[in-house]
Parts: C-alpha cells; sequence; structure tokens
C-alpha cells in the first residue's frame, strides 16, 4: 500500500514538473509582440513601392521595418539569398539598394535550445520514467533487507520530559521504580554491598491507571537512553520476523548500555504458550520465545533494564514471569480519594478555574476513577464551559462532566410523553428512597430523569469513603436499591416497563455472584462453585469447568433466586410503608427533572426517616 501510494505521488511529480518545464519554454521560445505577416510576393511590393526601410535576414525568417515604423515579418524560400529571391520576383535592382539590408547568424542560446529542446526532452521524460522505476526497485530491496529490524524509539527527554513529580499517588510504585533510577545513576553502591538489581519489571493495572505515564517518569528520571517499542510491532504475518525484531532491539538497547527497554502491552506477545486455539509452533510464541532468551539466558552481564507494561496478568506466561526475568511486579491501583484530588490538581494546570472552585467534592464524586479518566474529566469540563461562552470553568461544569464520562452526554431534546416522564420520575424515586433508607447503602448525591446516553434517568450513589472490601449487608442493600425501581412502578403505577431490564440483569448477575464467588449463602455456605480453565483465546475465557453437580446447580439457581427475592420484598416493603416520600421525591423530579444532593435530603427531612438494617 506504502508502494503504490508512493509511486502515485512520483508520477504526479514529474507530470507537474514536465507541465513547468513546458510553461517556461513556451514563454521562452513563444512569440513576442504580435506583427503582421507578409508572403514574399507582397514583400517584393512593397520593396518596389519604397514602403520598405530594413530588412534583417536570420536564416530563412525575414524581419521587416516599414518607413512609416511598423514592422512585418516574412519568410523566404530555402538555398536562395534575399537578393536572388527579391530579383525573381521583378525588385529593380536600385531600388533594393536604398533598402538597409542586414544579415544575422543564428546563434546563441535561443538556437541551441531551439535544436536540442526536440531531441533531448523525449530522452529526458524517458530517463525520468526510468530513474523513478529504479528508485522503487531499490526501495523495495531495502526494505526486504531491513524488514527484520524493530521500530526502536528513543525516548526524548527535552520537551515533554516527565518525572516523579508529574504522576500523583502509586506512592509504593514510584518507589519500586526510583529503586531502578538510582541503580543506574550510581550502580556502585548496590554492588558494592552484593545487591543485583532486577532484571526486569512488570507494571500491572487497570487500563488508565498509569502505567506509560510511569515508564516516562522513569525515562526523564534516568537520565540514560530509555528506548521504547509495542509489543504488537514485533509480531508479523512471516515467520521469524518477530524473533528478528526482538534481536534487534535488544542488540539496540545493549549498545547503549547501561538504558531501558520499555515493551508496552507486553500481553500481545506474553500469553501462555499452549493455550491458543491451533497450533502452538506459531509466530508469536516464536516471538515470546526470543524474549526469554534475551532476558535470561547466557548473558547475563547485561545493563539493560527491560520495563514491560500489561493489563492482563493473569493471561501471561509463568516462564516470563519468573525470577531472572520479571523479577519485580508492580501494581498500579486505582486512585484513592486523596489521590483523586492530587491528580485533578495536575491536570487542572493550564486551565482556568474559577476561585470558588472545590477539587475536594469532585474527587468524593469520581470514586472508582482512573488517572485517564480524570483527565478526560478535566478536559471535558473545559469543552463544556467554553461551549457556554464561559471564561472559568465552575464547580457545575466539573460535577456535570463526571456524569458525562460515566453515562454520556445529557439528551435534553429528546421529547418524551407525560406518562413515560411519570413512569421515570417514579421509578429513579424508587431507587433513591430505598438507598437512602437502608443503612448499608451509598448515599445519595443526585437524581434526574434528563436522559443521558441510554438510561431514561439516572440515581448517582457514591459511598462515603473509599473501600477495598464489601460485606455481604452492603451487597444486599444494592440489591434492593436496585430493586426499588422496579417496586415502585408496580406498587405506585399498577404496572412494570421495560425501564427496569438492565436493574434487573445487573441484580442477577450479583445475586449468582454472592452464592457461586463469594461464598455468602447462608445454605450453601463458604464455597465457590465453577472453575475456569484459563484457556484465553484473543483475552477472553473460550472454557468453563462446572466441578459440581445438576442437583447442585439446582440448589445454587434456588438460592440466587432466594437472594433476590429477599432484596425485592425488602425494597417493596421501603416502598409501599413509605408512599408520602416517595410521592413527594417523584413530584419534585417531574417539576425540577434534577434533584442535587442537598435538595433530596431537604424533601425527606420532614418525614423523619430512619434508616433500616439489613
Amino acid at each position: 500500500m506504502k508502494n503504490s501510494k508512493s509511486i502515485f505521488s512520483n508520477i504526479v511529480w514529474a507530470i507537474l514538473i514536465l507541465l513547468m518545464l513546458s510553461t517556461v519554454f513556451s514563454f521562452v521560445l513563444g512569440p513576442g509582440k504580435e506583427v503582421a505577416r507578409l508572403s514574399i510576393s507582397e514583400l517584393a511590393a512593397k520593396v518596389n513601392s519604397g514602403e520598405v526601410a530594413k530588412i534583417v535576414v536570420n536564416g530563412e525568417d525575414l524581419s521587416v521595418t516599414l518607413k512609416d515604423g511598423s514592422e512585418a515579418a516574412a519568410r523566404k524560400e530555402n538555398g536562395l539569398g534575399l537578393t536572388e529571391t527579391l530579383n525573381n520576383l521583378g525588385v529593380d535592382q536600385k531600388v533594393l539598394q536604398a533598402v538597409a539590408v542586414e544579415v544575422r547568424e543564428e546563434s546563441g542560446w535561443r538556437f541551441w535550445v531551439g535544436l536540442l529542446i526536440p531531441t533531448l526532452l523525449p530522452l529526458v521524460i524517458i530517463g525520468v520514467m526510468f530513474w523513478f522505476i529504479f528508485r522503487q526497485a531499490k526501495s523495495g530491496a531495502s526494505q526486504a533487507f531491513t524488514f527484520g529490524r524493530s521500530n526502536l524509539r528513543l525516548f526524548g527527554t527535552s520537551r515533554d520530559r516527565v518525572t516523579f513529580k508529574d504522576v500523583a499517588g502509586l506512592k509504593e510504585a514510584k518507589q519500586e521504580l526510583e529503586e531502578v533510577v538510582d541503580f543506574l545513576k550510581n550502580p556502585k553502591k548496590y554492588l558494592e554491598i552484593g545487591a543485583r538489581i532486577p532484571r526486569g519489571v512488570l507494571l500491572m493495572g487497570l487500563p488508565g491507571t498509569g502505567k506509560t505515564l510511569l515508564a516516562r517518569a522513569v525515562a526523564g528520571e534516568a537520565g540514560v537512553p530509555f528506548f521504547h517499542i509495542s509489543a504488537s510491532e514485533f509480531v508479523e504475518m512471516f515467520v521469524g520476523v518477530g524473533a528478528s525484531r526482538t534481536r534487534d532491539a535488544f542488540a539496540t538497547a545493549k549498545k547503549a548500555a547501561p538504558s531501558i527497554l520499555f515493551i508496552d502491552e507486553i500481553d500481545a506477545v506474553g500469553r501462555e504458550r499452549g493455550a491458543g486455539l491451533g497450533g502452538g509452533h506459531d509466530e508469536r510464541e516464536q516471538t515470546l520465545n526470543q524474549i526469554l532468551v534475551e532476558m535470561d539466558g547466557f548473558e547475563r552481564d547485561t545493563r539493560v533494564i527491560v520495563l514491560a507494561a500489561t493489563n492482563r496478568p493473569d493471561i501471561l506466561d509463568r516462564a516470563l514471569l519468573r525470577p531472572g526475568r520479571f523479577d519485580r511486579h508492580v501494581i498500579l491501583d486505582l486512585p484513592d480519594l486523596a489521590d483523586r484530588e492530587d491528580i485533578l490538581k495536575i491536570h487542572s494546570r493550564g486551565k482556568a478555574l474559577d476561585k470558588g472552585l472545590d477539587l475536594r467534592k469532585v474527587a468524593v464524586r469520581t470514586p472508582g476513577f482512573s488517572g485517564a479518566d480524570i483527565a478526560n474529566l478535566m478536559n471535558e469540563a473545559a469543552i463544556l464551559a467554553a461551549r457556554h461562552n464561559q471564561k472559568l470553568i465552575s464547580q457545575q461544569n466539573l460535577l456535570e462532566s463526571i456524569e458525562k464520562v460515566i453515562l454520556g452526554p445529557e439528551r435534553r431534546g429528546r421529547v418524551i410523553s407525560d406518562k413515560e416522564k411519570k413512569i421515570t420520575a417514579y421509578h429513579e424515586a424508587g431507587h433513591a428512597l430505598v438507598a437512602a433508607s437502608l443503612k448499608d447503602a451509598d448515599s445519595v448525591h443526585k437524581v434526574s430523569i434528563i436522559s443521558r446516553g441510554s438510561a431514561g434517568g439516572y440515581t448517582l450513589k457514591l459511598p462515603s469513603e473509599d473501600m477495598r472490601l464489601r460485606t455481604k449487608s452492603q451487597f444486599v442493600a444494592d440489591l434492593a436499591t436496585m430493586f426499588g425501581g422496579y417496586a415502585s412502578e408496580k406498587a405506585i403505577l399498577g404496572d412494570i416497563s421495560t425501564g427496569a431490564s438492565n436493574d434487573l440483569k445487573t441484580a442477577s448477575d450479583l445475586a449468582r455472584k454472592l452464592v457461586t464467588k463469594y461464598g455468602m449463602s447462608e445454605k450453601l455456605g463458604p464455597v465457590t462453585f465453577g472453575k475456569s480453565d484459563e484457556l484465553v483465546f484473543l483475552g477472553k475465557e473460550i472454557s468453563s469447568e462446572k466441578n459440581y453437580s445438576e442437583k447442585m446447580a439446582a440448589e445454587i439457581d434456588e438460592e440466587v433466586s432466594r437472594v433476590i427475592n429477599y432484596a425485592y420484598e425488602m425494597a417493596k416493603k421501603i416502598i409501599t410503608s413509605r408512599k408520602n416520600a416517595l410521592a413527594a421525591i417523584a413530584d419534585a423530579l417531574m417539576s425540577r427533572e434534577t434533584l442535587e444532593q442537598e435538595d433530596f435530603y431537604g424533601i425527606l427531612k420532614p418525614f423523619k426517616l430512619k434508616p433500616l438494617a439489613i
């Protein structure tokens, strides 16, 4: 594809050059100002009548100047002189002697250009065509010889240099990598005490947690050559190319030692061998084998540290993770509340923020956000402020951007009937009321019936603090909250709609996890059911072992149904016993469409609702 585009562009350039040459020669060789053309007999008549003052002979061309000052042009016969030609036409010899006759020889650059262009121009065109053809052939041959070379890039640290100060949070991860940087700067300190720096460091974490950013920070701090490449660039459809590029990448890094080689998305070639479909001796596995040899082969004295990043450590080959290869595993977690606030401060640099803006409130509303999500959030807030012709980014811009990142943009132009609006209002009011009525449920931060993305409305619930663990009571409270909309529609409106379909699906999946994965079933006890064989193809598990009997499968289904019914009955009990509060919330939503946290709890305050325990 690249070669065809290059050939096409070369042809276009050749055509343009020829057009330019044609234009230049047309100006150079073209006629000057327009003059009258005379036949030779007309010229003879004018000479006899005494009208001609001067005749300039230039080869066969005649330039005639008349006595009235005008000019004309004529052409004589080939091989005959001017005097002989005019005498043959009856011009008097005495009259001709009175005319000034000047003879000029054809010479100079115009003569040579006129002589050579018709001969050389076809040869030049043919030569240019052959030059383009041979150049393409040479380019193809050079590509054939360089096909096995890696597309290794040396990271520049001058313009967009990133350091550990530019990475918020990740204290433990930065500490691990600071040791790598310190070893490269001061190897003597470690070698004297007998320490050996890890050969490879594997950065593991969810997408957006900052793996590549942390690698760039290492490059900015180390002060040594930092080479980076994507693992997908090793793999080609031709056998042996990936292994060749791997050898070339490591050879380049060894020449610049001490140096760092960063391989991004290493799971592209590092998947468990023999775990995919088809044969085991494929190009990807050959590339992986070469990486294993380069990292811990016979050469153990190389001072090249390999950094790699992946968000799928579970599918990596065990030989890649053993000591001597990727010795150190650095886990990057999602940022907590304090880290999210620091990340917001970093990404707010260079943005015009309102003086009263509180980034802490934004951090509270973004649990589960990665660093990339927060960067996107700040950018969306800036875009939203510019759309409204604001000079500063306000708190409301940030809060609206949170919902846009989570659910999508608002769809205020979506026209709905009063009936659908009422159903949506009671549905979301049911979610919010059940969440506010349960002690172990997350607090309600916002309720809206404005459509966002595919959701007709939404209830924004957020935990009061970051939690790594969740209890059974919290899971059951979540289930009851999911059934709040369904129970509200059925109890108040006497019918149910398709609006609860996603709630029911999410609740069913969560209830099955409680029974089969988390061991939270009172009847079945602390047992997990089902075993994954970890046969990975395209990042997906294609096989799962059923390690329980059909009788136990029926009991699991019964227990899942019991958990779901228990949560639904709890939601139904809250809805039927607190209908006045539900109606107040629904009426407020139908009139105002959106309720913030203060407004929502202000509506519930007169009812003096006591939180219920599970």
